[in-house]
């Protein structure tokens, strides 16, 4: 590990407490405490690295994200159960680390080294569009502040901006930070390709989001030269095509169909043994005390206890490219007969027959107590040696060329420009790493896939996508998507990009169980779980017991898939005019005294 690399593990570590975590909107008013006087600090490329070190804790640490469709855990978010209150917009509404952003940008003259200043400017302004990004897709219009504020400044009581506003701001900002960070590869640095990634990201999440919500409240004030959807999706697959011609990163594809897939997430020190997929990781460390929970969420009783959906399981592909649910009875299937000749991500997604943990030879099964679907996942599950405590330190990944990949297809597909070439050159190679026949444009246009816009699974069905000549090739880009980039903290926004939130309201159910009795789910020939109905567990029983109806729930009452959250939701619905958004905070809608207006369907009782 280089020196380089120790400092920033160092300066990690030491500001991940900082002052990103205060809400009101007056922490726009103060200077960050834990820097010396403005007038001086910035002065080197050392303080300015160690300023912008406490920027990387904007991004996230974890990697499922909000649950949704694809994913669930013990206790459901309030997102999924209708328990968003007039409040819980709060701990997302803070304003520090824009803060410390502006005030860098204020005071970088201080460097007199005219090309540091500029490399930590445009790291700067990558943050500033990435900070924008979360604000944006959580409560669209907001304020744009590009400069630090005083206690009685009249702009902290100003109205939101126009998202249109915002989002050209953003590409200013990366389009800066493309021009000029470094172009070399970094693990764990933003880069001139970390820029370019995340701009393919945003503006896709953009184009489409305005593609399918035109017309709806969710778009608020869009002025009337706002940008059509089509320049962001344009935006997009430029940003994509460029990093495609010309970065060097590239599909891991070192290993086996059988782990090519799994390997990219069971690194602890990413660099080690990949090629050049990983654009950007968050760097763990047992050494400096700098780990994560996965082992210890997998493996507990009383931890998340996460699970895929069947829904999620039934969108993979069988492994010769045709679809599982066109398979008669699949709705019945039982887990070893769903699981088999299936595509090979999914056996390095979740737990499936001949599964063995990192490092072991001893066949696993998943574990009811320890995955409410029974779908247990996989990605950056460590050998025994990190169940400790929540001792975990295998590298996260936050950038990776295959969403870059993805991304691009995306782009092109929605905006009706999509070839089979584009195809062959973004879908086919995450395809070809794990042994998957490629996509066939009119193949899929001519036969647009039934489950993926079944009601009863929670299939898609906005009227633009319905209506779209491409809607077979676009279901099918997000089925790739989900696959490739399944718990990866992605889905959830996805599915509030495309205007789909009633996807939400279908049941979130598991393994399929024809009944009480003893079930072999890895394989082996012995059983895992027995499932019963008297009193208690009859002699013989598998180490796994459960009884019906009070220990375990199915959603045909005595048969069925796994409903463990059967009673959580009771009369609950997406509710499309108020769902997509947070709502304000009241106490910031009175600070400004009315001039932040609350977002649609959010009655705070405010009278302005």
């Amino acid at each position: 590990m280089s020196i380089d690399m120790k400092t920033s593990i160092k300066y990690i570590a030491v500001f991940i407490g900082a002052s990103l975590l205060t809400v009101s909107c007056d922490n726009l008013d103060r200077f960050p405490k834990d820097k010396l006087s403005p007038e001086t600090f910035l002065s080197n490329e050392t303080e300015m690295r160690s300023y912008t070190n406490a920027l990387y804790t904007l991004f996230p640490s974890g990697f499922f994200g909000a649950q949704n469709d694809e994913w669930v855990g013990r206790d459901l978010d309030e997102e999924l159960r209708g328990a968003r209150t007039i409040n819980s917009g709060v701990s997302s509404w803070s304003w520090s680390a824009l803060r410390r952003i502006n005030t860098f940008l204020e005071y970088s003259e201080n460097c007199k080294d005219e090309n540091v200043r500029t490399q930590y400017t445009a790291l700067v302004r990558f943050f500033r569009a990435y900070f924008y990004f979360e604000k944006v897709k959580q409560f669209g219009d907001v304020p744009w502040y590009d400069h630090t504020l005083g206690s009685d400044d009249p702009e902290l009581k100003r109205p939101r901006d126009s998202r249109d506003f915002v989002m050209q701001k953003m590409i200013e900002d990366i389009d800066f930070a493309i021009a000029k960070l470094p172009s070399d590869h970094s693990d764990y640095r933003v880069t001139k390709w970390t820029a370019l990634a995340f701009k393919s990201r945003f503006c896709l999440y953009e184009g489409t989001f305005r593609k399918y919500h035109a017309g709806d409240v969710t778009l608020q004030t869009l002025p009337a030269d706002a940008q059509p959807y089509t320049y962001y999706l344009e935006q997009s697959a430029d940003a994509a095509d460029r990093f495609i011609s010309s970065s060097g990163y590239s599909i891991y594809n070192r290993e086996s169909a059988e782990t090519n897939y799994i390997g990219l997430f069971t690194k602890y020190n990413i660099s080690e043994g990949t090629n050049r997929e990983v654009i950007l990781a968050r760097d763990y460390n047992l050494d400096y005390g700098v780990t994560h929970s996965a082992n210890a969420d997998y493996t507990s009783a009383t931890l998340g206890r996460r699970g895929f959906t069947r829904k999620m399981i039934a969108s993979y592909l069988c492994a010769d490219g045709s679809r599982f649910t066109d398979k008669a009875g699949w709705q019945t299937m039982t887990f070893v007969e769903e699981t088999s000749g299936r595509d090979p991500r999914l056996a390095q997604s979740i737990r499936t027959p001949g599964y063995c943990r990192l490092g072991t030879d001893t066949r696993i099964a998943p574990n009811l107590n320890h995955s409410i679907t029974g779908y247990a996942p996989i990605k950056y599950f460590m050998g025994p040696e990190d169940d400790t405590g929540k001792q975990s330190y295998c590298d996260l990944i936050l950038f990776r060329a295959a969403e870059v990949y993805l991304n691009f297809a995306e782009a092109k597909a929605e905006l009706g420009t999509l070839t089979q070439a584009d195809l062959d050159r973004s879908i086919k190679p995450l395809r070809d790493r794990v042994g998957m026949p490629g996509l066939d444009m009119a193949a899929a246009n001519g036969n647009p896939d039934p489950f993926l816009t079944d009601t009863a699974w929670g299939g898609f069905t906005n009227p633009v996508l319905m209506a779209d000549a491409n809607k077979g090739v676009i279901l099918e880009i997000r089925r790739e998507r989900a696959v490739e980039l399944i718990g990866e903290g992605f889905r959830y926004y996805d599915i509030i990009r495309w205007a789909e939130g009633h996807v939400f309201d279908a049941r979130l159910l598991g393994i399929y169980f024809p009944g009480e009795g003893s079930y072999d789910l890895d394989n082996d020939g012995n059983n895992d779980i027995t499932i019963f109905t008297s009193d208690k567990a009859p002699a013989g029983s598998a180490p796994s017991t459960f009884k019906l109806g009070k220990e375990i729930f199915l959603s045909e009452g005595d048969s069925g898939c796994v409903d463990f959250h059967r009673d959580a939701r009771p009369g609950w619905t997406w509710n499309d005019a108020r769902d997509y958004y947070y709502p304000i905070p009241v106490e910031e809608r009175s600070l400004t005294g009315g001039a932040l207006t609350q977002n649609p369907g959010w009655n705070d009782g405010l009278s302005f």
